[in-house]
């Protein structure tokens, strides 16, 4: 497997560097919806051409990595399958979404894989997680009132990666999610409770969104891979990488 990157996910997928020849994984370019600038989409957009054309000479797989965020559903009352119709409202919806419509329309074997809110060591700061660890441990945390985010352990996503690429899947969108939303609430105290303390909250009015993604399909395809979610699973999370990331603070 040839993994394209540098960042969180690509560093966990090297885990499988040495299986699925004839795979490229594309790990690269805009990782948050906070980036809405015109440069930044260009330059992945390059990436992801120049990337499936190599492909598609080659005759190898390209494995996009997309987003199974609010970004691209918007808000949802019942779990929202991979063919849904969809009209984002962000520009990083929308620029994801027109990256995945080049990618089947390219000529190269693909797949297509959406991903939640992935969490795991190694994340960069900016990511959630992070964000929350440190916001609590300084005694402030903002808080999005009404936000939920549908977190999924990064060591499921490799995990659902390697299956689907074992058992043949191209041609395929799937979400790879825990199908569970988690208020924002939720997660600052479980990140509260880990860490021993109360932080004041920032409340703020803003895109108050819940996304409920299915994981139907990824079930059906490698179900030993298929993350649980649930109240359980967030705990389970936040149990083994709250502490982790408050460590990483301590060393800065």
């Amino acid at each position: 497997m040839d993994i394209i990157g540098r960042g969180f996910l690509a560093g966990s997928l090297t885990a499988l560097a040495a299986s699925h020849p004839r795979v490229t994984v594309l790990a690269a370019g805009v990782s948050t919806t906070a980036v809405d600038t015109a440069a930044a989409f260009r330059q992945e957009r390059d990436l992801v051409m120049a990337t499936a054309e190599s492909c598609r000479r080659s005759g190898r797989l390209l494995v996009f990595l997309s987003t199974a965020s609010h970004a691209l559903y918007g808000a949802t009352t019942t779990p929202a399958d991979e063919s849904v119709p969809l009209a984002p409202d962000t520009a990083y919806g929308r620029h994801k979404l027109s990256l995945e419509e080049s990618v089947r329309a390219s000529g190269a074997p693909w797949l297509i894989l959406r991903l939640s809110h992935v969490v795991g060591r190694g994340q960069r700061p900016h990511q959630l997680l992070p964000t929350l660890v440190r916001q609590v441990a300084a005694g402030t945390v903002t808080v999005y009132r009404g936000a939920h985010r549908d977190l999924v352990d990064v060591r499921d996503v490799v995990r659902a990666v390697d299956g689907l690429l074992a058992r043949g899947v191209r041609d395929e969108t799937v979400n790879i999610a825990s199908g569970t939303p988690y208020a924002i609430e939720d997660i600052v105290a479980g990140v509260e409770r880990r860490l021993g303390t109360r932080a004041v909250r920032q409340m703020v009015d803003g895109y108050a969104v819940r996304s409920l993604v299915s994981v139907e399909r990824l079930r059906l395809l490698v179900p030993d891979a298929c993350p649980p979610g649930g109240l359980p699973y967030l705990d389970g999370l936040l149990d083994r990488y709250v502490h982790a990331e408050d460590t990483a603070l301590l060393r800065e």
